[in-house]
């Protein structure tokens, strides 16, 4: 008996000896997991900030189920993308490709509605406006579907259509977020944005990989405008950005009018492409012309003057958005960034 005890004893304080020798070598591991996390360089930030922007709407569930934003954006960094459209509503889908296709499908509705299907690559790969069914091929094993719904007739009409998009052709429940070092994404971010305030900025949006011509450019265009679409005329948008300008003075710009096929509107964002709290864009539907045919929107200057966006005392940017951008914009004929004084 006494020996059975003695031989258990002995096996308790080994088991002990040994979990105390192994505790460094857990913390080890932590570590080791920590150092796997996948560094951001030049070639694969893209795809990192895709990530990032795949991850913050995980939180909405679109990993399962459409998810339908039915307010307007929220202000400030509570916002899951940066520099988000504030005249549309967002419904957003992430699916993965069956037999490297996506199917989805716009229904009929009296208000503007688009998809974008961004790839894992943050390639606007196709942008498609109008009723019907579609099925199209993508380079990457997972897709972001973005539905813009216009809100040209009011929030209720928006959020109407929305209710009327249908999911079940989708694969849902699949994807896996990859393990870039998200911190170090934001840093990237945070520095290519700046890169871009001194001067105005105009977005190609590649559609695939093999259409990026210059990679720097690349990441210039997903720090600060991730989620856009590549330029089509009659179709597809496009957008350019002002350089940083100061909210203590009245200023303006007055350009021809852009003759969208669906709409054009003017945004204003923070320094770091965000909405700002109160602040509200002016859009062709409700934009009050000069004699000329001539726009002109006003930027801090009264209640009084044409066409008025009140920064609310923020240095802001504002960024142009053509929806079926016309020929003569997709020209570079017009740039109200260009011309604000």
């Amino acid at each position: 008996m006494n020996v059975k005890k003695s031989i258990v004893a002995l096996s308790v304080i080994s088991l002990l000896s040994a979990c105390a020798q192994n505790q460094p070598v857990e913390m080890n591991v932590d570590e080791n997991i920590n150092s796997n996390k996948i560094k951001i360089t030049e070639a694969n930030y893209a795809k990192a900030e895709t990530a990032r922007n795949y991850n913050n709407w995980l939180k909405f569930g679109a990993n399962n189920h459409i998810a339908h934003m039915k307010q307007l954006p929220p202000r400030g960094k509570a916002a899951p993308t940066v520099q988000m459209n504030d005249d549309t509503l967002y419904s957003v889908v992430i699916t993965e490709a069956v037999d490297g296709k996506v199917k989805f499908s716009i229904p009929k509705s009296d208000v503007y509605m688009a998809v974008q299907v961004v790839t894992e690559g943050g390639h606007g790969q196709y942008y498609v406006v109008g009723e019907g069914d579609y099925n199209v091929s993508i380079e990457t094993k997972y897709a972001f579907l973005i539905y813009r719904t216009g809100t040209e007739k009011g929030l209720d009409a928006a959020r109407s259509a929305q209710q009327l998009i249908k999911d079940d052709s989708f694969k849902f429940g699949t994807y896996q977020l990859p393990n870039y070092d998200f911190e170090e994404v934001e840093e990237w971010t945070a520095r290519l944005t700046k890169e871009t305030s001194g001067s105005a900025f105009e977005y190609t949006f590649p559609r695939t990989s093999k259409n990026i011509t210059d990679l720097h450019q690349w990441n210039l265009e997903n720090a600060n405008g991730w989620g856009g679409s590549s330029p089509e005329v009659n179709v597809a948008n496009k957008y350019t950005n002002s350089v940083i300008l100061s909210s203590g003075e009245c200023l303006s710009t007055t350009f021809e009018n852009p003759e969208s096929k669906y709409f054009t509107s003017i945004t204003a964002y923070d320094s770091s492409r965000y909405l700002i709290e109160g602040v509200k864009h002016v859009s062709s539907h409700t934009w009050e012309e000069n004699k000329d045919g001539t726009v002109t929107v006003s930027f801090n200057c009264g209640d009084n003057a044409v066409n008025n966006i009140d920064t609310k005392g923020t240095d802001f940017t504002f960024t142009m958005r053509y929806y079926g951008l016309s020929q003569k914009v997709m020209d570079g004929k017009i740039s109200p960034e260009k011309t604000v004084k």
